[in-house]
């Protein structure tokens, strides 16, 4: 029996986006039925990482909580959520 993924604010915003700029890639990963995989691999990917950024920026950087989830967030939206476009993507 497959677990139910549940996608959070993450996974929404990179399946919108991909859907938009990646329509080849959504395409091709619908077609091998592995979006949803794909999608929560990207979110929890970028919760890892977010996680991890944000304590290390509070203790280095003596940022705020919010300062420092708002730098690690513009650090890490485009490795796995805010792809770049496809060449063609309109």
């Amino acid at each position: 029996m497959k677990h139910k993924i549940y996608l959070t604010q993450y996974g929404v915003m990179a399946e919108r986006h991909w859907r938009e700029f990646l329509p080849k890639m959504v395409r091709k990963l619908e077609t091998k039925g592995t979006l949803m995989e794909a999608l929560f691999e990207a979110q929890e990917r970028t919760l890892d990482e977010m996680e991890a950024l944000t304590r290390e920026l509070e203790t280095e950087q003596k940022l705020t909580p919010q300062q420092a989830h708002d730098q690690a967030w513009e650090m890490i939206r485009e490795k796995y959520i805010l792809l770049s476009p496809e060449a063609d993507a309109s």
